[in-house]
């Protein structure tokens, strides 16, 4: 149906159309968008600290503390300090960090996790591993691929030249210097020598379980004991602190739901935490809680009995993360605050409740909003085709069509927005609003709120707790090519404005800065958010018009009577492609470090095999690869009759070893790292 033509009719034949009419529309749309680009499913989560642990976000060139429940993803970077470490999670996956340990997601979606660890020592758990997924752990001088679930450790020496693996449970294959090595349960395998020359390969049985091992173990029997597991599905990241801190209970008209304990007075979801920018999702809420990352990341709330409870969702499924799962006051224009507070512009929201549908401000396809929110909430389809055509068919910041009761609308947080962009404490900034006000603006699904750098870094400290320049510069071998590093914010072609438009004539829910390509007449015309001049600076291409010929001249479009008419930059030519990164410069190979006895901070002694001489990284991509930290392992060459019986020899000798016992719960909690400094001196307990 030719749109130009429907918009002809009456006002309200629109609004007719837009029910009866919008959902063929879409679901024809649909059809021809590729939902390859959709956000990933899931992403990573720390929720444990112990001493000083240090993050960067993708493409940013500052580290700040980190700051538990700040969802991870591709690009972003971490570092443990002396004395350290750390926990994430990635659904099921646990991976624990050890002392000074350098980590970076290379790549997170569905079904790939790749890892680039330069330095340090990493411990993954895999509970749920399929055919299709893909999990990469690379090194300086090999790349490690894990074959099945199970539970690995990878340690990389400080000068980079010996990588250790462990196979504590499971099947793993290590790519490196043109050879391939399969790394058995009980196997302990050593690597060193240079990546694209040949490795010296060892294998033994695994050593005894030092304090970051036993310290990994016993966090490992703590996930086994979760009652939560019960209620949720396996890959909703953040459940295994449910237990702790909350209660479980029935509720008949949602099934189980989850009550959290110890909260203040007048606790409220989406109240306690502040907002960061996270790409490509956008507006993301961070929770102060020690459990507040599942239950602000999937599910629905609502009140019973006087309490806020959480409806997980259906439990047997795999969740779709979200951002947030909240209603903006405002419609996307923002919430202008009363006079007796203040005035101004604020931000407004509310946590949406069990059935609603949640529409994403970020750009994905028809299909991702269905699964966004069946598995996070019992909704039926058609509901959720209904308001997605209510909202990309109608202009939310003007018209409020087909409003929705929403079940907690009534419990509205709202800040200024200076607290908002500036990832301040929400629960510290709150602005009181009036009922009338809030029950008189529309709701939508866009804050209204640009984002600034501040925005990204989020509410962590600046610190100078950061990874040696040379780990910082370090390459690793990778068997599987990573995505490209991420662009600066400040260098993001998007400019991610404030106040997105959604599409009349496009697929799917656009991204930020994207608007609609044929406004529907009688709407008024959304105006700019703080035009830049277009001087040396191209214009983003989802806001450049196509080329007119000379012949004939450009027609400014009508707009309602009393408009202030919008600026228009000058078309510029596009880009030809996004500008590469810097490359970092070649390090100098370090001095040898004499091996180290295994200590309380989790950090492996070198094994007897001589290291080879470093070599220098070559900068910048390889092969075609666009990653400056990543190099590709060479191919794999057939071995020789010599290489075939060494490694017989091997395996034998290995296998004529006795097998080491198990390790045994520790007796008292481990001590903590920020009072090794006391007990340093003092003996491990006996088990």
């Amino acid at each position: 149906m030719n749109r130009q033509k429907a918009w002809i009719w009456p006002f309200c034949a629109v609004l007719i159309s837009c029910t009866f009419l919008s959902p063929a529309l879409s679901w024809a749309q649909d059809d021809n968008w590729n939902q390859d680009n959709d956000p990933p499913a899931r992403v990573a989560r720390m929720n444990l600290t112990q001493g000083s642990v240090s993050f960067q976000p993708g493409g940013e060139g500052d580290w700040v503390d980190a700051v538990p429940n700040r969802p991870l993803t591709t690009g972003d970077n971490l570092w443990t300090d002396r004395d350290s470490r750390a926990e994430l999670h990635v659904g099921s996956t646990a991976i624990r960090l050890g002392s000074e340990t350098s980590l970076t997601f290379l790549e997170l979606d569905d079904h790939v996790l790749q890892l680039r660890l330069a330095q340090g020592s990493a411990v993954v758990r895999v509970h749920h591993f399929d055919d299709d997924d893909s999990i990469e752990i690379d090194t300086p001088n090999l790349a490690f691929m894990v074959q099945r679930s199970g539970e690995y450790r990878v340690d990389v020496q400080p000068d980079g030249q010996t990588t250790i693996v462990d196979v504590y449970q499971g099947r793993g294959e290590a790519v490196g210097g043109g050879n391939n090595y399969t790394v058995v349960a009980n196997q302990q395998a050593s690597f060193s020598g240079d990546p694209d020359q040949g490795l010296n390969y060892e294998i033994d049985r695994i050593s005894p379980p030092d304090w970051f091992a036993r310290w990994a173990f016993d966090r490992d029997r703590r996930e086994d004991q979760s009652q939560s597991a019960n209620y949720v599905s396996p890959e909703m990241t953040g459940y295994e602190d449910l237990d702790d801190n909350g209660r479980w209970s029935y509720a008949g008209n949602y099934g189980p739901v989850w009550y959290p304990t110890n909260i203040p007075a007048g606790w409220a979801p989406y109240r306690y935490g502040h907002w960061v920018w996270v790409a490509p999702w956008g507006w993301t809420w961070v929770d102060d809680a020690s459990w507040g990352f599942a239950p602000f990341h999937y599910g629905r709330w609502v009140m019973i009995g006087g309490g806020w409870a959480w409806v997980p969702g259906p439990a047997a499924v795999r969740p779709v993360y979200a951002p947030a799962l909240v209603a903006f006051v405002g419609g996307g224009g923002g919430f202008h605050l009363s006079a007796s507070f203040g005035g101004g512009a604020g931000v407004a929201w509310f946590p949406l409740g069990p059935g609603e549908v949640f529409v994403p401000a970020y750009h994905v396809s028809r299909g991702y909003v269905n699964q966004v929110n069946v598995t996070n909430t019992v909704v039926n389809v058609t509901k959720v085709t209904n308001v997605y055509n209510t909202y990309t068919t109608t202009n939310v910041t003007n018209v409020n069509v087909n409003r929705v009761a929403y079940v907690n609308q009534t419990n509205v947080t709202a800040v200024s927005r200076e607290t908002f962009v500036n990832a301040r404490p929400v629960g510290r900034n709150v602005v009181a609003v009036q009922a009338r006000e809030v029950a008189e603006a529309p709701i939508g699904h866009i804050s209204g709120a640009e984002p600034i750098r501040g925005s990204v870094m989020g509410a962590g400290k600046p610190t100078l707790v950061a990874p040696p320049r040379a780990v910082i510069n370090r390459q690793v071998v990778a068997q599987r090519a990573p995505a490209p590093p991420p662009v600066p914010f400040a260098q993001r072609q998007d400019k991610l404005v404030a106040r997105p438009a959604m599409p009349v004539n496009q697929p799917a829910v656009r991204g930020v800065g994207e608007r609609p390509m044929n406004p529907p007449v009688g709407a008024r015309p959304e105006p700019m958010n703080r035009p830049e001049p277009a001087m040396n600076k191209p214009e983003p291409a989802m806001n450049r018009q196509p080329p007119v010929p000379a012949e004939r001249p450009v027609q400014p479009a009508p707009r309602p009577e009393g408009q202030a008419p919008r600026p228009v930059a000058p078309a510029q030519p596009q880009p030809q492609s996004r500008p590469e990164p810097a490359q970092p410069e070649a390090v100098r190979p370090q001095p040898l470090r004499p091996p180290a006895p295994y200590n309380n901070n989790g950090v492996r002694p070198q094994p007897g095999v001589p290291p080879s001489p470093q070599p220098s990284p070559q900068p910048g991509p390889q092969q075609g690869w666009s990653h400056p930290q990543v190099k590709p392992a060479p191919p794999v060459q057939p071995k020789s009759d010599s290489q075939a019986r060494d490694e017989e020899n091997k395996y034998r000798n290995w296998q004529a070893k006795p097998e080491p016992a198990k390790p045994q719960p520790e007796k008292g909690a481990p001590p903590k790292d920020k009072d090794k400094n006391k007990n340093k001196d003092k003996k491990p307990p006996q088990q």
